[in-house]
């Protein structure tokens, strides 16, 4: 069964019953093209978004085809395992952008012949865009020209692009945001249908470029990958930041306001993932003394990646630019408080004094003081924020997204999330019982689910040496033979 995501908490919701089953809501399976400028192995937002819409499209029977640029030398039709599937990948040459960690470049041309070559064998029913600057400019035609039907996601601010990845003159950039807009505005009214992860980006896309009937719909989370049976723990008080460290993210707002705490607390700040200002928050955190205690994991893995959220006190996401913060989201699945800048899509995951606090953006002394808040917060109060969390984190279920993008490709209905319920935005305070008694059953389920897994693990890793010994035997006895073999004809000869 899948997770119910409506708001409503009753004695029938069990959150241990989250999964990822798939149940696909269309007449007939789709041949799908999402078309991506980033997809992994690059890390962020738009690519995870893209991987997990690809998966779980994929789990539900249809033929997903990715439209990306090669990550190296190679490019071509492969393959390949995204988020845990396998499905066909077609990797263009591309050639990566000085300026930029994850950015490439691929000569337009070749993305429209690649394009056409692709959409005559497959015959797709629907090409979901997931950027208009180099991939979706180039493949839009070409699936026009084809009569095939256009989604367009949009997870992009210009003014992030031209502030942080474009190198102009500083008073251009005004004239480039705007022109950026209003381009924005032409690619987009070519397509059937526009989407955008929350109704804030959905308002500023509409304003900025003259459009209506923008779709809001969440990228989506499966939050049984990051349930756990941990409550937070201000033992020892830990922060962290799970994103690109690049300027746009405001990482060093976060070490500053630490910086400000009091000494005694002793607080932790884990920064997880790569990006162009690390060797500057590096030194920026030997200035401000707390060098120590920053710690730099770069880029985690799959498996890794929930036990960062289990980890922490709290999740810090100080960026000024976020459409919805994917990262934000997984931190609440797993349980924790954020403490968010006010700004953009973060008011709508972080509800003031529910589950984290909201701070003015770049005033350091107001992010110190929101830190401070949940950090020496009793047990009580953290498991309150908790819940808060995992209460509000229902409503971004992503068997919800994905049965709104299948009814969207098929041009059958147009709806949005359930975040985008009045009730989401209600104010929550302190959670009735039954659903604070769910939350410690399913806690515990969950820790004894571990046990359990850890003790097959190790089993299975027993199993497995002593495989791996046996082979090594009979690899040792097949060399053996051959040898005696070859000196036998050797002395026949």
């Amino acid at each position: 069964m899948t997770v119910d995501s409506g708001l409503s908490v009753n004695a029938g919701f069990d959150p241990a019953q989250l999964t990822t089953q798939a149940i696909n809501t269309v007449s007939r399976p789709l041949t799908i093209v999402i078309a991506c400028d980033t997809f992994p192995p690059d890390i962020n937002g738009a690519s995870r978004f893209a991987e997990r819409l690809a998966g779980g499209l994929a789990r539900r029977g249809h033929d997903v085809h990715i439209i990306a640029s090669a990550y190296n030398s190679k490019h071509g039709t492969f393959r390949e395992v995204i988020d845990g599937t396998e499905m066909t990948v077609h990797r263009l040459r591309s050639y990566k952008l000085p300026q930029h960690e994850t950015l490439r470049w691929l000569w337009p041309f070749s993305i429209a012949r690649e394009a056409k070559k692709i959409f005559d064998v497959i015959k797709p029913d629907v090409v979901h865009i997931q950027s208009h600057l180099i991939m979706g400019r180039f493949i839009v035609g070409v699936a026009k020209k084809a009569g095939i039907r256009l989604v367009a996601t949009n997870h992009i601010m210009p003014e992030n692009l031209i502030k942080y990845s474009v190198i102009i003159p500083p008073f251009l950039e005004k004239a480039a945001m705007d022109w950026a807009w209003r381009d924005a505005g032409r690619f987009f009214a070519k397509v059937d249908a526009i989407t955008t992860p929350t109704r804030r980006a959905a308002e500023l896309l509409e304003a900025a470029t003259g459009m209506s009937d923008v779709l809001a719909i969440s990228c989506g989370i499966d939050a049984s990958k990051f349930k756990n049976a941990t409550p937070p723990s201000a033992k020892p008080p830990r922060v962290l930041f799970l994103g690109r460290l690049d300027y746009e993210k405001h990482i060093h707002n976060l070490l500053k306001a630490v910086a400000k705490l009091p000494a005694e607390l002793g607080v932790e700040v884990d920064l997880v993932g790569r990006g162009g200002e690390q060797a500057y928050l590096e030194e920026l955190a030997t200035d401000l003394g707390i060098r120590s205690r920053v710690h730099f994991f770069g880029h985690v893995s799959e498996e890794d990646l929930p036990k960062a959220y289990e980890r922490c006190t709290v999740f810090a996401m100080p960026s000024i630019a976020e459409l919805q913060s994917i990262a934000t989201m997984e931190a609440m699945a797993s349980g924790r408080p954020v403490v968010a800048a006010d700004a953009m899509a973060l008011p709508h995951l972080v509800h003031d004094g529910d589950n984290g606090y909201l701070f003015p953006p770049d005033d350091v002394d107001a992010f110190a003081d929101r830190l401070k808040r949940v950090l020496t917060a009793d047990t009580a109060e953290l498991e309150r924020l908790s819940e808060n969390s995992l209460y509000l984190i229902k409503s971004h279920d992503i068997q919800r997204t994905l049965s709104i993008f299948e009814k969207i490709y098929m041009g059958t209905d147009r709806e949005t999330s359930d975040d985008n319920l009045p009730e989401y935005s209600e104010p929550i305070g302190r959670l009735s019982e039954v659903f604070h008694d769910q939350i410690l059953t399913f806690r515990r389920r969950t820790e004894a689910l571990a046990d359990r897994m850890e003790e097959a693990s190790e089993e299975l890793r027993e199993r497995l040496e002593d495989f791996r010994e046996r082979a090594e035997n009979v690899d040792r006895r097949v060399r053996n033979a051959v040898k005696k073999a070859r000196k036998r004809i050797n002395r026949e000869r």
